[in-house]
């Protein structure tokens, strides 16, 4: 038996909190606010997991009581808390602790990725990333689910597909973090865009070549900063841009879809109800694309939708009337 601090209970960190119990781990689930924590704690219910049963579970808003004794830490925090909530970790982190996050997002600030916000903050511990088209929905209701563990150091995502891996929950290695966070991340982007489609009433056709040219756009940035194209072949990559794109589980889709029916980037946030973190990772995506020399044209579209006013069906027609030009 393993003790697991999970850092965050929405509905993500959550979910892995009631896998690794299924998996017999003893798991602590820190909240960010202490009415969160006490209301876990006398309920043992999610008011975003219907059915679930938290029970088993424990849960503090205390960073020391959090991390007295573990294992391993999971980084379930929305992607733009992971710096703040690192600097408050760290006086109770020591060397050679292991940390995985499984939050999505490029910081704005640095274009750091999640592993390197936390190396940045934490360089004693040793970082990995567990990624891939998970919905948390899903997989608290123990229906089968593939994700990847990865880490460049081997142990760790060893160890992490030992801890999570059941009959529901198949864990695959890799050691392109880079490439697995890239997909993670660039794919809430996509799926913004993918919702805005469906919230115009286009059919099947736009959406197909939305993500398949997604594809094309996530791939040639990140092999041009280092990762491995194989990596955005896969669960991280392509995977995750199919279940992002195509399921009402999907924050990100579903803003894009109330944008497409012509709300404001607010209104849509709002009504969701939760972290859209492609709105996050937009910016970023565009700066990344810019100092890499890649093109990016639905990513570049969809920070005009999001900042810049454009309406989402003038934004498709931008991308439809682009120069002609060959698919590769």
């Amino acid at each position: 038996m393993a003790k697991v601090t999970i850092m965050g209970a929405g509905t993500w960190g959550t979910a892995l909190g009631v896998l690794l119990h299924d998996n017999g781990h003893e798991v602590m689930m820190w909240c960010y606010e202490d009415s969160q924590a006490k209301s876990l704690q006398e309920t043992y219910a999610h008011p975003n997991l219907p059915k679930v049963s938290l029970e088993g579970l424990s849960f503090t808003s205390s960073y020391e009581d959090a991390l007295k004794e573990f294992d391993l830490v999971v980084m379930a925090v929305p992607s733009t808390a992971t710096r703040s909530t690192c600097e408050k970790m760290k006086p109770f982190m020591k060397e050679g602790d292991r940390v995985i996050v499984v939050s999505k997002g490029i910081e704005e600030e640095t274009l750091f990725i999640q592993t390197q916000i936390i190396e940045d903050v934490l360089p004693f511990v040793v970082c990995g990333a567990l990624s891939g088209p998970t919905h948390a929905e899903e997989v608290s209701r123990r229906m089968p689910t593939a994700i990847v563990a990865g880490s460049s150091h081997k142990e760790l995502s060893l160890y992490v597909q030992e801890l999570f891996m059941n009959e529901y929950f198949r864990v695959y290695v890799s050691d392109d973090v880079l490439g697995m966070e890239l997909g993670g991340s660039l794919k809430n982007v996509i799926a913004l865009a993918a919702g805005m489609s469906d919230g115009l009433g286009f059919g099947d056709n736009a959406k197909a070549a939305l993500i398949t040219r997604g594809v094309y756009e996530i791939t040639s940035l990140a092999v041009a900063m280092g990762a491995k194209r194989e990596t955005l072949n896969g669960l991280t990559g392509i995977g995750d841009l199919i279940v992002t794109c195509g399921s009402m589980h999907s924050r990100n889709r579903r803003a894009g879809i109330l944008m497409g029916q012509g709300k404001s980037l607010k209104e849509a946030v709002d009504e969701v109800q939760m972290v859209v973190e492609g709105v996050y990772s937009a910016k970023s995506a565009l700066m990344l694309g810019e100092k890499y020399g890649v093109d990016l044209p639905i990513i570049q579209v969809v920070n005009k939708v999001l900042f810049s006013d454009m309406p989402a069906k003038d934004g498709v027609m931008a991308l439809m009337l682009r120069d002609k030009k060959s698919e590769f």
